[in-house]
């Protein structure tokens, strides 16, 4: 009785406590045309309320998990099997395929625009897992790859008329390039120097697409992107998009298959083992510069490679879509998808970037749900959506 009654004063407090920062925010909205001041006493009310149920379950989960360890349950070895393994089952990997390839026919085309829009950060997420969540490289300004694909195949078509497909290939070794470029100055930073050098360089990229008016258009971008095409069909805008929706369905699926290829690879290995410990990573004969190297070039290529399909797809395209808001937007979704987990960043992506499309019914609120949504996935579960899971070796058999 005594443990509830200090359990129900604690969640009480925090509840007013939140309730007196939340009071010039959310209480008081002042009409400047009729110079009237609105007290909103019911949205402080249910900030209240909220505060008070959630600061009750978080200390009713902190007493759950200090209580004796008995043996789970089939339903907590279930739930624990989904969460912390990195492969899925042929059953569910079927029918989230099938859904997938069925999912344009039964919405519209602004829900199949925005399930693109989030299978482009997929594809960016999957590139930077490599260089992030494998070789363990921190860098904050990988959106100047995407933006140098982008920039590639717009300068490319407008300028000198190449089509989509024979630029495709050429804004990939173009974001290769760049990464080779970014990762040989690099070599020998670690921890908060590399990610300031990275946070630099991706400052950098956006100011010479932005100053660089002869060649890129300056602050005004490049309109008249031509779309991919398909044996020369005429498509409407609903056939383009869902023409755009399996072509990005399918780089998804070519990254994803790519990307366990090299993670279970010699150079994969060398990744995990420059993570974990570079200086015993050099020691057992790894070559540090050309792993490095290779993280930042392989990175680098998916993003490019997806910033042709996003220039091909917006049709226009200026300094302002490359900001580091999307370099950040990047970076969460590695981080709480789990580091080196492929389907943890696939879930992440389409969290983190439908959750706010899907709560504009709130856009008041909205950006503060996604901002709570993170805080708590970071508390209670820190090491990620999906724990990534390193592959065995047993006397010359995988298991």
């Amino acid at each position: 009785m005594q443990t509830l009654t200090r359990h129900l004063l604690h969640a009480g407090g925090l509840a007013l406590w939140f309730m007196l920062l939340a009071l010039p925010l959310l209480a008081v909205r002042v009409d400047t045309l009729h110079n009237v001041v609105e007290w909103r006493w019911g949205h402080l009310m249910w900030v209240g309320v909220g505060t008070f149920v959630l600061a009750l379950l978080w200390r009713g989960l902190a007493a759950w998990r200090q209580r004796p360890t008995l043996e789970p349950g089939p339903l907590a070895l279930t739930l624990g099997r989904l969460l912390d393994e990195p492969h899925l089952y042929r059953p569910a990997l079927a029918t989230v395929l099938v859904s997938a390839l069925i999912f344009p026919w039964l919405v519209d085309t602004y829900q199949s625009s925005i399930v693109g829009l989030a299978l482009i950060f997929v594809v960016l997420g999957l590139g930077l897992n490599i260089t992030v969540g494998l070789a363990g490289l921190l860098d904050l300004g990988y959106i100047a790859f995407f933006a140098v694909g982008a920039y590639c195949y717009a300068l490319l078509n407008v300028r000198f008329g190449l089509g989509f497909w024979p630029c495709l290939p050429l804004g990939g070794l173009a974001g290769a390039a760049c990464g080779l470029l970014l990762g040989f100055p690099i070599l020998r930073l670690r921890g908060d120097y590399l990610a300031i050098v990275t946070l630099g360089f991706g400052s950098i990229a956006r100011i010479v697409f932005e100053n660089w008016e002869e060649v890129t258009g300056g602050a005004q971008g490049i309109a008249g992107v031509a779309r991919p095409g398909l044996f020369g069909l005429e498509m409407g805008l609903e056939g383009v998009t869902i023409y755009l929706y399996y072509l990005l369905l399918l780089l998804v699926a070519v990254t994803v298959f790519a990307t366990r290829r090299l993670q279970h690879s010699r150079i994969g290995r060398a990744w995990v083992a420059l993570r974990e410990d570079e200086i015993a990573c050099a020691a057992m004969g790894v070559d540090v510069a050309r792993t490095k190297l290779s993280a930042y070039a392989f990175g680098a290529f998916w993003a490019g490679l997806v910033g042709v399909i996003f220039a091909a797809r917006n049709t226009y395209i200026n300094p302002n879509s490359f900001t580091f808001t999307e370099s950040a937007l990047v970076l969460s979704i590695v981080v709480l998808g789990g580091m080196g987990s492929l389907v943890g960043v696939v879930l992440a992506a389409l969290v983190l970037v439908l959750l706010p499309e899907y709560l504009r019914a709130v856009a008041e609120y909205r950006m503060l749900v996604f901002g709570a949504v993170m805080v708590l996935m970071m508390i209670l579960r820190p090491q990620g959506l999906i724990i990534a899971r390193r592959k065995r070796y047993r006397a010359g058999a995988a298991a």
